[in-house]
């Protein structure tokens, strides 16, 4: 007896849209459903634009969920685009009918990590988006926002790196998120959503020179308009300081949570505890310090402290003693050992933590997601207010 098209409708709520997270049948993006008299299928599915990124894997994952009930080249498909009305009904669904407001609110369950360091080059990037990896693994669901505007690396760490068409080889730049209406869809690299200002540059080399405005416009805009859907953590990569970023920042997000991160260098404590203080004044508080190059091991076990010890621990202690009143201090959460992998999984667009977990940095990174990952409110099912369903 030929399959009926409830069969092959159930069968297509198993296909998850790419870049929305959601099952194209909640997402209305498939029309008529029928089976002849032999038993072939034919769907006509409905893609949210012209030129959809994702529209191979989605073609391609239809087909898989329409044979496994009909039988090998007994689907046919029909892609089509919505309309301009199905598109607006769809954005509509996802975002609310009211104005867009921004999701991560102190009343929503998703937690707000921001990632800050005193000073540039301590590793922060890598680290962060380590972290949101090494999160995501977890189950959890994961976005990360690359909130360094000047110094935008994320995409790059994450592999989300395309061919400059016409360009020479070699010649990269950030992938496009897909837009949908006035809705972004940010593309998703090892789980993780992501969204970069170095996602809207052509020219990866070209300098962003904003003034305080336009870069507070820029993070309302990526809190707003980005649909990063249900999140149990969303990551923020701050530029290194205590600028415009960070001060728009704690005004959007003053119930985020702040991870600092400095190097070991005595020295560095100074500028790392700066990037703390300014979070609380904002209303934000310091979840923890992450100490990073903290060492580099050598072939006969011993550890050769390159650019010093204890840097992690001064920075801990002082931002303990300028706690509220009954808070508890701040932890070191992680010492991260130098190590080659690291670096080179992010110069390769492959983070450390899935090709390397063993490895000494990938420990470390993982004991921070574990710390992340149990201490406390997350989505755990329930929805968001603008979610589906």
């Amino acid at each position: 007896m030929p399959a009926t098209p409830e069969q092959l409708r159930e069968a297509l709520a198993r296909v998850i849209d790419p870049e929305i997270r959601k099952p194209i049948t909640e997402l209305d993006m498939v029309g008529a459903l029928s089976v002849d008299d032999a038993g072939h299928a034919h769907a006509v599915i409905k893609l949210t634009i012209i030129g959809c990124p994702a529209a191979r894997r989605i073609e391609d994952d239809v087909r898989g969920a329409l044979e496994a009930v009909v039988g090998a080249g007994n689907a046919e498909l029909e892609m089509t685009v919505m309309t301009v009305a199905e598109r607006k009904a769809l954005t509509a669904k996802l975002q609310g009918t009211g104005a867009r407001t921004m999701p991560f609110t102190a009343d929503a369950l998703t937690r707000v990590f921001a990632v800050t360091s005193g000073k540039g080059g301590v590793g922060k990037s890598t680290l962060t988006a380590n972290l949101a990896v090494a999160l995501a693994a977890k189950g959890l669901r994961v976005g990360l926002l690359d909130a360094d505007v000047y110094g935008f690396s994320i995409p790059a760490i994450l592999g989300l790196v395309e061919q400059v068409p016409g360009a020479a080889t070699g010649t990269l730049r950030a992938v496009k998120p897909t837009r949908v209406g006035d809705m972004i869809l940010p593309p998703v690299a090892h789980g993780v959503k992501v969204i970069s200002i170095g996602m809207f540059v052509e020219d990866a080399s070209a300098a962003v020179a904003w003034r305080g405005p336009m870069l507070h416009r820029t993070m309302t805009q990526f809190l707003t308009d980005v649909y990063f859907g249900d999140l149990d953590v969303l990551l923020l990569d701050l530029p290194p300081g205590t600028g415009d970023v960070a001060i728009s920042i704690g005004q959007l997000l003053p119930h985020a949570e702040v991870l600092v991160v400095t190097t070991p260098q005595p020295a560095a404590a100074d500028v790392a505890e700066r990037s703390g203080v300014v979070a609380r004044q904002t209303g934000q508080s310091v979840f923890g310090v992450i100490e990073n190059m903290a060492g580099l091991a050598q072939p006969d076990g011993s550890v050769l402290d390159l650019f010093g010890s204890g840097g992690g621990d001064e920075v801990a202690r002082r931002l303990s003693a300028s706690q509220p009143d009954g808070a508890a201090p701040v932890p070191v959460l992680a010492r991260i050992p130098l190590s080659i992998a690291l670096r080179e999984g992010g110069d390769a667009g492959e983070p450390i933590v899935l090709s390397d977990p063993s490895d000494p940095a990938s420990q470390a990174i993982l004991r921070v997601a574990d710390a992340v990952a149990g201490s406390g409110r997350g989505l755990a099912g329930r929805a968001l207010p603008f979610s589906v369903g």
